[in-house]
């Protein structure tokens, strides 16, 4: 078993460390992840510029440029090596509901997806230096896969309870939930008098009703969602022709 593994809270972050040594308990371990943190890039590539890659040590690599440039690298050049399965994380916060549209955990692992990989996005819903349940939950899971794989085409967007293993409750399938929409755009003054902006905290969840992933980590549940590439609104594809039909063209 040969094992990709990236994030987009960069190569040092604790979460990546936790993840890469579990993952040694699998298999072969690669490691290709961003050089700094890239939290909430999302799907971008890097094109306007070259994209440079460091070996810090046997097997880990440090990228300039996104997530998702890491794994578009690794999957095409980079060396002369391919993974049986993609993983990302261990994120230092969620990513639930709406947030998978801004993550670049998220991203990674759907880049490998792109490629034909299975890839497993994990995230620790909670912000602490202690990942040991996390790589527990994480190992447990691609261990699973391995025995019992999923379809070819599996996406899983992993996040686990903060906290000891011991209070983990189990692991549910769940859908996204989905945040409010509250203004958090905050407001200052840089230190010349002009007027700048941070992008506030994330909005508290409007569903989070059972069945989705906020539900389950309030539980303290692994919440497990199987993601889809295609964004094809098709339960609307009906509605959608009868209304250029009535002349919308």
């Amino acid at each position: 078993m040969k094992i990709l593994v990236t994030n987009d809270d960069g190569w040092q972050a604790p979460g990546i460390n936790a993840l890469t040594e579990a993952m040694k308990t699998i298999g072969e371990v690669r490691v290709v992840a961003p050089d700094r943190n890239c939290s909430a890039a999302s799907n971008s590539l890097t094109l306007a510029y070259p994209i440079r890659v460091k070996e810090q040590s046997p097997g880990v690599y440090s990228v300039q440029g996104t997530p998702v440039d890491c794994v578009y690298v690794a999957l095409n050049g980079l060396f002369d090596w391919q993974p049986d399965i993609v993983v990302s994380g261990i994120n230092s916060g969620p990513n639930m509901g709406d947030d998978v549209l801004y993550s670049g955990t998220v991203a990674a692992a759907m880049e490998g997806r792109f490629h034909g990989y299975p890839a497993f996005a994990f995230s620790l819903a909670g912000h602490t230096e202690r990942y040991e349940a996390a790589a527990t939950v994480a190992a447990n899971m691609v261990r699973r896969f391995v025995a019992d794989p999923l379809a070819g085409d599996s996406l899983l967007n992993i996040n686990i309870p903060a906290g000891p293993f011991e209070s983990i409750t189990g692991a549910v399938a769940t859908r996204l939930g989905l945040r409010g929409r509250e203004k958090k755009l905050v407001e200052q003054d840089d230190p010349r008098g002009e007027r700048i902006f941070w992008i506030g905290p994330v909005s508290k969840p409007v569903d989070n009703k059972e069945g989705t992933d906020f539900h389950a980590i309030a539980n303290q549940q692994v919440s497990v969602t199987s993601l889809s590439v295609d964004l094809t609104h098709h339960s609307r594809s009906t509605e959608l022709s009868d209304w250029l039909v009535r002349g919308a063209a």
